[in-house]
């Protein structure tokens, strides 16, 4: 998960994120640890957020493209 590397860059603290999505500030710090993982729902409002898609937020969008090559 990217979660603090996309939080980060949009000059977010914890508490901010956790405010715009509703949620716990020690949700998010369990999400960017890795202790817990977020609903599908709210990785799409936090995709919608920081204007990435699912995709980038969990990590994938380089394998995709990597995996998607030589087809």
């Amino acid at each position: 998960m990217r979660i603090k590397q996309f939080r980060e860059a949009a000059k977010m603290t914890k508490t901010d994120l956790a405010r715009r999505m509703g949620v716990t500030r020690q949700a998010v710090s369990s999400w960017e640890r890795g202790v817990s993982y977020p609903t599908a729902a709210n990785l799409l409002q936090m995709a919608a957020l920081f204007g990435c898609s699912v995709d980038e937020l969990l990590g994938l969008g380089e394998m995709a493209c990597k995996e998607g090559e030589g087809r």
